[in-house]
């Protein structure tokens, strides 16, 4: 396609074929996959433009080699003097540092337009996840512009897969953890990315259990341990999915070591449950969600066991009870310490998906088929409400536009465990999910798949939080 036409282009100055390999390659170190950065172009098997811009007149396109897993940049439209070069982010866009003016070359006398040499997306040796851009200008004109960002289809051959790699741009490898260090939300992430694996067949980035779990099993109180108990509860959950992927038990001892910990904070205060923290200020719902998920998560990998089978019949039992699922069969925040009724607050989202996931795992368990129908209940509640899904397309209360906070997290929680009973009951969710998928695919993605909050879109930004929640809603949806 293009190439041959920049072939022909090649062969008019020897002196402008040498600055197309060699100019700007020394701007950051080389990176070297199944091929070293600075490669023709002439030898890509293919040639993939999904993203371009102009200025002046000239085109600046992004051509991918989705084989090789390499990108160039071109320019056409110009005249001689004229600049293009690529940048390269291994942080999903937000720094591209040493890694600017890639290839940085000039439409030579005589031509009408240009191109850099290929460079790699990712670095494979060092685990960075990449993304590049076009940018260029006009010779005779001050001004620069820049393509959206790109990447090849290596780890990102569908949704699913394209997610978590957008999601693994995202994750820090010197802490092991996602952006500024998020904590309980960085055990969803890891979840989403987990459930990724084993659904995909991608193992590429299953290096972050080891990564996270080396790099984090001391802080705080150790084992993933801290202060607040629903804390707990979701990296014990983390663990138990690392123990079913890599069958390391120092995984499920480290999520034993959390349920024991939740279990440590359950009194007879408003008869029985966990304290959402170490203060005992609060029994919520999430809390004990997760408690009961959690105990029956590690009965059922126990042989033996009967303890926490009892916690988990325990802490479903005082739930019931709780008064916390209302007259709608949604799931309210918590109680008021001071009467032990529902406290009437908001009806997040992940609340419904959290107890309708530890029903399932109670069901599978004991073969409870009260919590079972329940979970339906409180699953066929959700789905239909308006107030959480205004036209059809889940929303979550307050949503803010900025992916920020930590209820971006909360529809993550939530597809997950509808999921899990979607597929333990004959899939009756399928077009449910199926509906929010493709929403959040047409309206709420970038060009390398990175997505914001509003599944209905617009798109406004990213983090790892709103990244986990798509990845886990495409991991429970039916593949498009």
């Amino acid at each position: 396609m293009h190439h041959r036409k920049w072939i022909a282009a090649a062969a008019i100055t020897a002196t402008a074929a040498l600055q197309l390999q060699t100019t700007g390659a020394a701007l950051a170190a080389t990176v070297c996959n199944r091929y070293c950065d600075g490669r023709d172009p002439a030898l890509s098997p293919g040639d993939r433009v999904p993203v371009s811009t102009g200025l002046y007149g000239r085109s600046f396109k992004v051509h991918v080699d989705d084989a090789d897993a390499m990108i160039w940049a071109s320019v056409d439209g110009g005249q001689p003097g004229d600049q293009v070069w690529l940048d390269r982010s291994f942080d999903g866009g937000r720094t591209w540092n040493g890694d600017s003016r890639l290839g940085d070359t000039s439409v030579p006398a005589g031509a009408g337009g240009w191109r850099t040499a290929m460079y790699n997306v990712d670095d494979w040796n060092a685990q960075g996840v990449g993304v590049l851009r076009a940018c260029g200008k006009a010779g005779d004109r001050p001004e620069i512009v820049c393509t959206a960002w790109a990447r090849s289809t290596w780890n990102a051959w569908d949704r699913r897969t394209a997610a978590a790699t957008a999601l693994m741009m995202r994750y820090d490898r010197g802490t092991g953890l996602f952006d500024t260090n998020g904590w309980w939300t960085g055990a969803n992430a890891l979840t989403a990315l987990i459930d990724t694996s084993r659904i995909s067949g991608m193992h590429s980035y299953d290096y972050a259990i080891a990564g996270t779990y080396d790099k984090q099993i001391n802080s705080a109180q150790g084992q993933f341990r801290n202060d607040y108990l629903d804390d707990s509860g979701w990296w014990g959950l983390a663990w138990v999915a690392a123990y079913d992927r890599t069958g390391q038990s120092r995984y499920l001892n480290t999520a034993r070591a959390d349920a024991d910990h939740m279990f440590a904070y359950w009194d007879t205060k408003c008869g029985g449950g966990v304290y959402w923290n170490t203060g005992r200020t609060a029994k919520n719902a999430i809390a004990n969600s997760l408690y009961i998920q959690l105990n029956a998560a590690l009965s059922q990998r126990i042989g033996g066991d009967t303890v926490y089978r009892g916690r988990a019949q325990a802490g479903w039992a005082w739930f019931r009870g709780s008064g916390m699922i209302n007259g709608s069969n949604l799931v309210n925040d918590g109680l008021n310490l001071n009467t032990c009724k529902n406290n009437g607050d908001v009806t997040w989202t992940y609340n419904q998906g959290v107890l309708i996931n530890a029903l399932v795992q109670l069901n599978k368990l004991t073969g409870d088929t009260e919590a079972l129908a329940v979970a339906r209940r409180v699953a066929d509640a959700a789905t239909t409400s308006t107030y959480l899904n205004a036209n059809g397309i889940l929303r979550e209360p307050n949503e803010p536009d900025q992916c920020s906070g930590d209820g971006v997290s909360f529809k993550g929680a939530f597809v997950r465990g509808l999921g899990v009973l979607n597929a333990a009951v004959g899939r009756p969710y399928d077009a449910y999910l199926r509906r929010q998928a493709d929403s959040a695919y047409a309206n709420d993605r970038t060009t390398f798949d990175a997505y914001g909050s509003h599944w209905a879109g617009p798109y406004v930004s990213t983090n790892h939080s709103c990244q986990h929640s798509v990845l886990d809603l495409l991991n429970a949806a039916p593949q498009a």
